[in-house]
């Protein structure tokens, strides 16, 4: 690969008018500047971004970190983040921790040796060496739907309390006497915050729990269908679900299908996210509908205050979830024991 010493051989000028040239520094007398612009042609000389950002202490590119980038949901976000930072300017660079540690933080060690303008993180874990790890960076942090305890940074994410209430509350309206839960990991802050409103509008409703009415799934559709089987064995099996993601939700319906169980007529299915799949599943799924290209597209805009704007306090974006009832949900009469 040519470098500037060989443009500047080739067009007969110094290293330095290569330079001015090549970045619009300074200006550069017509023919010197048409003959480095021919070398640079001819040769296929590409400036090195590396040097360039080194000199101007910026690269004019983000980083994004994310749990499991083959999950609809936050594919659907990036495309958000993706888009903001384009029209701007910002290139963007994707890594998937795969919801590992150690791959989490190599890759803020990776990302911090290509000199990020800024990082968006959705984190895999939230102990104190990845607080420290983030507070080492030094540059524009905005996390994603999963805080971290202690660190001063940008935030955005959707009110998952309101978002559990409103799937919980859609299935009593319909007059389902009980509402059973498929929860996702309980380490993670939106699967407890999804379970805390789902326990919430229960509460409100003078609707006590019944024991077994609550699975755990990690948020993939295997682990909702395994949850939806053992929900389904119960003596007294339920006739809503309300499921912390979609995913899941794809898996239980899977799990009723199998069963010979008919969604809704026998049981109702409410997800949460509204990923795209969602729409196209038999039935179509009820389900809470999280912003997801404003969630990027807002954290795009986050990391943009604080680069070009310098600004310096944090800020803490809290989203509105709403419910899109489709034809996974219908009141309990329709069942046919």
């Amino acid at each position: 690969m040519a470098n500037i010493k060989d443009v500047a051989l080739k067009a007969g000028v110094s290293v330095t008018t290569v330079s001015h040239v090549v970045n619009g520094t300074r200006f550069v007398k017509e023919e010197s500047r048409k003959r480095v612009e021919e070398a640079v042609r001819e040769l296929g000389y590409v400036p090195s971004g590396v040097a360039r950002s080194l000199k101007h202490n910026a690269t004019h590119t983000f980083g994004v970190l994310l749990p499991n980038n083959s999950n609809p949901y936050f594919a659907e976000i990036l495309r958000g983040v993706e888009d903001r930072c384009f029209a701007a300017g910002y290139n963007v660079i994707l890594c998937n921790s795969n919801e590992d540690a150690a791959r989490q933080a190599t890759y803020l060690r990776v990302l911090a040796e290509k000199r990020i303008d800024g990082l968006v993180l959705v984190s895999s874990h939230r102990d104190a060496a990845l607080r420290e790890a983030l507070s080492e960076l030094k540059i524009p942090l905005v996390l994603l739907d999963r805080e971290v305890a202690g660190l001063a940074c940008d935030l955005v994410e959707v009110d998952h309390v309101a978002g559990g209430m409103l799937a919980t509350q859609h299935l009593l309206d319909l007059g389902h006497p009980y509402v059973a839960c498929i929860s996702g990991p309980a380490e993670l802050s939106p699967s407890s915050q999804r379970r805390a409103g789902w326990k919430r509008a229960l509460a409100e409703a003078g609707v006590a729990r019944r024991e077994g009415d609550l699975e755990r799934g990690d948020f993939s559709p295997r682990s909702g269908y395994l949850a939806m089987q053992a929900l389904l064995k119960r003596k007294s099996r339920p006739t809503a679900v309300f499921v912390c993601n979609d995913l899941m939700a794809l898996g239980a319906l899977a799990a009723a299908y199998e069963a010979g169980i008919r969604v809704p007529e026998e049981l109702s299915i409410v997800g949460f996210d509204d990923i795209e799949l969602a729409a196209f599943s038999t039935p179509a799924l009820t389900t809470v509908v999280q912003p997801k290209q404003q969630i990027g597209t807002t954290a795009a805009e986050l990391l943009l205050e604080r680069v070009q704007e310098s600004r310096t306090e944090a800020r803490r974006v809290i989203l509105q979830p709403q419910l899109k009832v489709r034809a996974s949900t219908a009141p309990p009469s329709r069942r046919k024991d």
